[in-house]
């Protein structure tokens, strides 16, 4: 069966740990909070976008496992469409996240699990699904060369073609040529590009490299500060939507592409895409959790009349 947007990428427990600061190597320390949830990138991603309206199949491998069901139920209760192998040989994917409490700010291990043996073949043997989604978006916590085959498919089969370079690695020119939208934050973009990435004209310098690089368009996240749309004779900065206090950011970027995602496959144009999917992130920072935080497409109409 066709979807709308198809998302490659990984499922993982999320563990998160609330402390005044991260403990030292040999040190232990009390924490304030701990919490588990379901996370991942692609698996945030595939919630946000399901939430904010889209039709969206999610691509991955679990563990047969506890924190499997935990994926299978997030992904029924957010109408996600997944597309699964689980291997009773490994495990489901796990994160360790620390959050800082006096800013909301984290550091995260993630151990991907049966997700780390996503390969170039799985992604072939899904062609049909890949090649018929109007867009396709994919990140790097499974393997590089399953995320470029599958591009190849789904550029192949004319969709629309999402990376979001994370967590960051150096990446050849002949992954950006398949590439219509690169999404990475700031620290990303940095990586990518080797310029540092501060302020939003350094942003615009990342992103005339990127396109120098051959990325048809690059959207850099940059927090607070919004989101920098930035194509051949177009440079426009989206301003952050304040939903109210933020609580946890953990989530925020997975929320942007999937928000965005979403609005694309309606038919959106990218810049008003930029608009909703920060609106999503907008609301999603004021929630504790990763895929609990997404807002509904209507929780996000509601924020962007209300600017």
């Amino acid at each position: 069966m066709a979807h709308d947007i198809v998302i490659l990428g990984v499922f993982v427990a999320d563990t998160a740990y609330r402390a005044a600061r991260q403990p030292k190597i040999g040190e232990t320390i009390l924490g304030k909070s701990f919490s588990l949830g379901p996370g991942g990138k692609g698996s945030n991603q595939a919630v946000a976008a399901a939430r904010a309206g889209g039709d969206v199949a999610f691509l991955t491998k679990l563990g047969d496992d506890a924190f499997a069901d935990m994926a299978m139920s997030t992904w029924e209760k957010a109408g996600v469409n997944p597309v699964v192998t689980r291997d009773a040989t490994s495990y489901t994917g796990a994160a360790y996240i620390f959050l800082e409490e006096g800013t909301g700010n984290n550091a995260i291990i993630v151990a991907p699990g049966a997700a780390a043996t996503i390969s170039p073949g799985d992604m072939d043997a899904q062609a049909d699904l890949i090649g018929k989604a109007k867009i396709f978006v994919t990140q790097l916590e499974q393997p590089l060369d399953a995320a470029i085959r599958a591009l190849e498919i789904a550029k192949a089969g004319g969709a629309t073609t999402i990376l979001n370079p994370a967590p960051a690695q150096p990446l050849d020119a002949s992954v950006f040529a398949l590439c219509d939208y690169v999404t990475p934050n700031e620290s990303e973009a940095e990586i990518l590009t080797g310029l540092p990435v501060t302020t939003v004209d350094e942003a615009r310098a990342a992103a005339d490299k990127l396109l120098s690089m051959g990325v048809k368009t690059a959207i850099i996240t940059l927090g607070s500060q919004g989101a920098l749309y930035h194509t051949q004779g177009e440079s426009v900065l989206v301003p952050a939507f304040k939903a109210g206090e933020v609580v946890d950011t953990t989530g925020a970027g997975d929320a942007f592409n999937g928000g965005f995602a979403a609005a694309l496959s309606r038919g959106e144009a990218p810049v008003d895409a930029v608009r909703f999917g920060s609106a999503v992130a907008g609301i999603s920072v004021t929630r504790p959790g990763t895929a609990p935080a997404m807002p509904s497409r209507e929780e996000a109409e509601a924020l962007l009349r209300s600017v």
